[in-house]
């Protein structure tokens, strides 16, 4: 792909979008209060303005996201990859906007609310938001900054 001339940011804002209303899954990786990393891959649900994301509360990711509120996500590979800087704010099942809820059930075909481990979840809300394939595309890379898309 190395010698392909780099899409125009118009053309990243579509397929970065595209790719946010298509895959399922996306690496969600935080870190505790000692800066130790924590990596894992998630569902997830792209409404427009955030991604939602649900994890039992108890786990390293929903711990993490309470505490700091900060998430990194990676889609795609490496020669393809949008990377997403955010902040996330948790909500409890039970306080779930419902329609919000079948809308991740639907996507993700994985409905935590029928579970009976307490699951939490969290809507990150971007902040940056970068997207490239291969090195030509290094330049433009970034499609949001401060919770803007530039496009």
């Amino acid at each position: 792909m190395a010698d392909v001339a780099p899409r125009d940011l118009t053309t990243r804002l579509a397929d970065t979008r595209a790719r946010f209303e298509s895959d399922i899954d996306t690496w969600v990786a935080t870190a505790d209060a000692e800066g130790n990393p924590y990596q894992i891959p998630l569902s997830f649900l792209w409404d427009g303005s955030v991604f939602v994301v649900s994890t039992p509360g108890s786990s390293p990711t929903a711990r993490n996201l309470m505490a700091n509120g900060r998430a990194r996500l990676a889609f795609g590979h490496t020669r393809d990859v949008v990377l997403v800087e955010g902040s996330a704010t948790s909500v409890g099942a039970e306080d779930l906007d419902p329609s919000l809820g079948e809308a991740f059930a639907a996507k993700t075909r994985f409905d935590p609310r029928e579970l009976k481990t307490s699951y939490r979840y969290f809507m990150i809300r971007p902040h940056r938001i970068q997207a490239w394939r291969e090195a030509p595309e290094l330049v433009g890379r970034d499609l949001m900054r401060d919770g803007e898309w530039l496009g």
